[in-house]
């Protein structure tokens, strides 16, 4: 009988301890009830709102931000607009999973749909946007609105759909931007090149090999200098993810396939590394922005996004270097290099704008007008002019406003820096020739693969490793093992809830473990307690 007892107790508490691990586990599994737009929005009642952006330490972004703020509670006395300001949007994605396990999300954020869907994998947790878009009173261009929002049908309709996922639209696109080389013509013509139309791999990667070459004092022929790196690109998921598609080879589709370990990212590596070893090629991790060594005359091709304009070129506005350093030279804005001249191709990027959902609709309301607020011409005409990114709305694009910005291009070195709106039209001149990877709950940690496999490459290439058929192979696992991508095969979000999420930031992890830890000890001590009072009887 004694031993019928232990094995019960011994059962219950196991059952106990699993619930319990089970209950953590299934972070924001519960979900929220589905958000039903209200009748009427309630001017009666106060909300007040959370606000989660990004703004690069721009000051003059920030005060865009205030400023839209101050407006819209001044069209919306009721609501309460509470902004929180991040210079990374990795820190934005793990805030956000965080709260979403303690139900604390914000109620309007700046983000990514890479991100969102993630988000997604907590039921109810981000509002599908299309049933808001389209209605009469207070969607796009509605009835009931206090101000001149944009119709549907003013969106860039590419720029919708990159705001799409599993069929419904979760977020609206709030800025965009692209990839451009930013080119030192000065130091290229020097060298005896004449820069094409459009810039190719090859192109760029024999200029670059020719611009390493040193004197016999160890210092670089081109610039006289003992630093120079030809060719930096910032961002190396972009890289790796532009070269597969320029070459029409596998990077993932829609189903969330992982098809990027093939032979031609395998011959893109071993051809990065031939440049590495010249001391052509780096990137920004490993060398610091592209931008610094550019404006110093130590670099001839930087890669990096269109919203970093105001960061390129000698009369620069904003710079991290000294002007004692500075070279004089003249800066050409570039389509990224491509395979095929004929059919370029270019990652389309920017910001979006998603809602969290909350036990009251007329809270997710007042947020939603705030999110449609952000894509007013006001609010977007002001932000693009303070650097490389594009109005989202045809309606801006073509305002008066807008375009005498874009005509004044080159009339100072602030507001209307040429390589800045150069930039700005290099995006909309090619908007038909951009495009955007699928979006599944993990992609995000496939791009994050995708930079790695450069970045360990460049690395290895650095420290004399031997890059060859059998360290690919091994780099393949790794990034395999270290981004859990074996996992995510056939992750679309319709399956969402049968795979493995994006791995938990280090915050969320501590939480759960500390939740695990404090019902197992209360469960065990519960043991402990019936135990010393069956001895006790006894």
């Amino acid at each position: 009988m004694k031993q019928i007892k232990k094995i019960r107790y011994t059962a219950a508490a196991f059952m106990m301890i699993l619930a319990a691990i089970i209950l953590c586990g299934c972070h924001g599994s519960k979900g929220m009830r589905e958000f039903t737009i209200p009748e009427e929005f309630d001017i009666s009642k106060d909300y007040e709102i959370t606000f989660w952006a990004k703004n690069d330490t721009n000051k003059t972004q920030t005060q865009i931000y205030e400023n839209a703020i101050s407006e819209f509670e001044k069209l919306y006395p009721n609501i309460k607009v509470n902004i929180r300001l991040y210079t990374d949007y990795g820190r934005i994605y793990n805030d956000v999973i965080t709260n979403i396990t303690t139900g604390t999300t914000p109620n309007v954020c700046i983000t990514y749909p890479d991100h969102i869907a993630t988000y997604l994998l907590g039921n109810n947790v981000v509002v599908p946007l299309d049933s808001l878009i389209s209605n009469e009173k207070y969607g796009l261009g509605g009835s009931k609105l206090n101000f001149d929002s944009p119709q549907y049908s003013d969106m860039i309709s590419k720029f919708m759909d990159e705001c799409r996922l599993n069929g419904n639209y979760y977020a609206l696109p709030f800025m965009r931007s692209t990839e451009a080389c930013y080119v030192n013509k000065t130091y290229v013509e020097k060298l005896g090149y004449t820069l094409p139309e459009i810039l190719t791999w090859d192109f760029v990667w024999e200029v670059s090999d020719a611009a390493a070459k040193k004197n016999s004092d160890g210092t670089y022929a081109i610039n006289g200098q003992s630093v120079m790196i030809p060719f930096i690109y910032k961002s190396t998921d972009n890289m790796m993810i532009q070269m597969l598609r320029q070459k029409n080879a596998g990077y993932s589709n829609e189903d969330g396939d992982i098809l990027i370990f093939n032979d031609i990212t395998k011959g893109l590596l071993e051809n990065i590394a031939e440049h590495v070893r010249t001391g052509a090629f780096s990137t920004f991790k490993i060398s610091s922005y592209p931008a610094n060594f550019l404006n110093a005359g130590q670099c001839i091709f930087a890669i990096d996004s269109t919203a970093g304009a105001t960061w390129m070129g000698t009369n620069a506005p904003l710079l991290d270097i000294s002007e004692d350093k500075i070279v004089d030279f003249e800066t050409e804005v570039m389509l990224i290099p491509q395979f095929d001249i004929e059919n370029p191709q270019m990652i389309s990027q920017g910001p979006s704008i998603c809602i969290f959902n909350k036990s009251d609709p007329q809270e997710v309301l007042a947020s939603w007008l705030f999110a449609q607020y952000l894509i007013t011409n006001d609010v977007q005409i002001s932000y693009a002019k303070t650097e490389g990114y594009i109005p989202v709305t045809s309606k801006a694009q073509n305002s008066e406003e807008y375009t005498d910005y874009i005509s004044k291009m080159g009339e100072d070195n602030e507001v209307y820096y040429d390589v800045k709106i150069k930039a700005s039209k290099l995006l909309m001149d090619n908007i038909d020739n951009t495009f955007v990877t699928a979006v599944f709950p993990g992609s995000a940690s496939l791009r994050d693969a995708a930079g790695q496999l450069i970045e360990n490459t460049v690395k290895s290439v650095r420290r004399s490793e031997t890059v060859d058929d059998a360290y690919f192979e091994k780099l393949y696992d790794d990034m395999n093992a270290l981004y859990r991508l074996d996992s995510l095969s056939e992750g679309s979000i319709v399956n969402a809830e049968e795979k493995n999420s994006e791995p938990l930031p280090l915050t969320s992890k501590i939480i759960l473990a500390v939740l695990a830890g404090a019902w197992i000890f209360i469960i065990l001590y519960y043991i402990v307690s019936v135990i010393k009072r069956q001895k006790i009887k006894k």
